[in-house]
This record gives C-alpha cells, sequence and structure tokens, in this order.
C-alpha cells in the first residue's frame, strides 16, 4: 500500500516515515502543501497523511482541493491543532480521522489500517478469501490455517490485491502500490513476485488478464 506523507518537520517526517516503511508501507514524502497537491494529481495512493500548517499552501487548502474534485482517498490529519474547533473545521472540510501530535506510532498504524479498511468496505480486521486469511495488523498470512512465509512486496501485492477482490489491476497501478519514489523496480518484478505468490498459495488465487493486469476473481 502507497502512502502520501505530508509534513514540513523534518525529525517528525523522517521519523514516520521510516515506522510506517517498517510496517510494509511504500510512503512518499513531502514538505509543502504546494508539492502535496502536484503529488495527489500524478501518483495513485491508498492514504494521505496530512499536516495541516504547511508552508506554501495549507493543509486545509490542499484537503478541499482534493475533495472539490471528487477524489474519495482516505485523509488522516495529523496536527498540533488540538482545539474542538479545529478538529471540526478539519473533519468538515473532507478528513477522515484525526490525530493530535504528539502521538504513538503503534496508533498511526492503527488508524492508517482503519481507513484503509473503511475505504475498502471491509467490516472486519482480517481479510479472508476461500483458504486464504490475511491479518493486517499481524502483516501474517495463513492458508487453509497454516502460516505462510511472504516477503514484504510479496506480501504488499497481496493485500493490494485482496484489497481490490473483482478489480483487474494493471502492472502500472501495481507498481505504484508497491513502490516509493526513488525505489528501484525491476522490469519483471511484479511478475516475478505473482509467481511466488502462486507458488506459495496456489495457482488459482490471482489470474492474468492478458495485456491488462492481475486479479483476484470473487467468491462464487
Amino acid at each position: 500500500m502507497r502512502l502520501l506523507l505530508v509534513e514540513d518537520d523534518s525529525i517528525l517526517g523522517d521519523g514516520i516515515r521510516t515506522g510506517l516503511a517498517q510496517e510494509g508501507y511504500a510512503v512518499d514524502w513531502v514538505t509543502d502543501g504546494y508539492l502535496a497537491s502536484h503529488a495527489l494529481q500524478s501518483e495513485h495512493y491508498d492514504l494521505l497523511l496530512l499536516d495541516l500548517g504547511l508552508p506554501r499552501r495549507s493543509g486545509l487548502d490542499v484537503l478541499k482541493e482534493l475533495r472539490t474534485r471528487g477524489d474519495n482517498l482516505p485523509v488522516l490529519i495529523l496536527t498540533a491543532r488540538d482545539t474542538v474547533h479545529d478538529r471540526i473545521i478539519g473533519l468538515d472540510s473532507g478528513g477522515d480521522d484525526y490525530l493530535i501530535k504528539p502521538f504513538a506510532l503503534d496508533e498511526l498504524c492503527a488508524r492508517v489500517r482503519a481507513l484503509i479498511r473503511r475505504a475498502s468496505e471491509r467490516g472486519t480486521p482480517m481479510i479472508r478469501h476461500g483458504a486464504i486469511a490475511l491479518d493486517p495488523a499481524a502483516r501474517k498470512v495463513s492458508r487453509n490455517g497454516t502460516a505462510v512465509e511472504l516477503s514484504a512486496r510479496e506480501y504488499a501485492l497481496l493485500q493490494t490485491l485482496l484489497e481490490n477482490v473483482g478489480r483487474v489491476l494493471s502492472r502500472a497501478r501495481i507498481e505504484q502500490s508497491l513502490y516509493a519514489w526513488g525505489e528501484e523496480i525491476e522490469s519483471n518484478a511484479v511478475e516475478v513476485h505473482i509467481h511466488h505468490l502462486r507458488r506459495k498459495l496456489g495457482p488459482s488465487l490471482i489470474r492474468t488478464i492478458r495485456g491488462v493486469g492481475y486479479v483476484i476473481d470473487k467468491e462464487q
């Protein structure tokens, strides 16, 4: 899953990016509202972590522009503005959740998981599909109750496909979910990860739509 972090505090931003990367997320980080708007219009993200007090353009302006063009991207506001009035403005401007600084990384990760779960219209924390079960909080996968060891990329790819069951995702769309800016992408990386997932979880789990992409079909 790929996240955009908008935070102008270099120490805090680096800490958040590092912590989320350790949880398996691909994180792009920008430090002002203008760069945030540009990134949101040029890249695909699964969630936006947005500070409000930003240089060049405020976080509220970024948020309002996002919602004005009909983008339903989940937004978690991260800010030191802790009054009830500030929270109301942030939520009424289109924010989905609000976290006051300073905060614990574990709580941040839990809120990220919750927003991603809501965006996929999934009510339960666990993702289940046939014999496959994926636990986003523990980052564990099992098949028929037996644990399956996956690499970080394999796990991220499986979660992306399971969060989009029934939707065909192109290779480019998958790459956008797996890799942050500056990370090297080998030309056949997605195909290699798909091959490994089929070997570990069953050859019929992921279907190739030739010339289009990959899909996990809905259960019949």
